[in-house]
């Protein structure tokens, strides 16, 4: 499982979410997604640790928490949804003649 971290400052890395983390244990992974167009942050991450109760102890401890001048969101990840493309439009069938 993984833990959703929200509305991150701009500035924060991979490295800086890790020293967090590992405070409440063994922190395997850091995710920070970037923008697809600017390749800037987005705002929010991901943190895999090594157990349930790590996760556990570390939502408890940091969710609403102020750090790096913003209150964080930090709570279990939900799974990601599979996103179905609605074809875009444009097909022959869809104006008369």
């Amino acid at each position: 499982m993984s833990i959703y971290v929200g509305n991150l400052s701009y500035q924060v890395t991979q490295e800086d979410l890790s020293e967090v983390f590992k405070e409440y244990g063994s922190v395997l992974r850091v995710q920070l997604p970037t923008d697809r167009e600017t390749a800037r942050p987005r705002g929010f991450g991901f943190v895999e640790m090594s157990t349930e109760e790590e996760e556990e102890a570390a939502i408890a401890a940091l969710d609403g928490a102020e750090w790096m001048g913003r209150e964080i969101k930090v709570n279990k990840a939900k799974p990601r949804e599979e996103r179905y493309s609605s074809g875009g439009g444009g097909g022959r069938n869809n104006y008369r003649r």
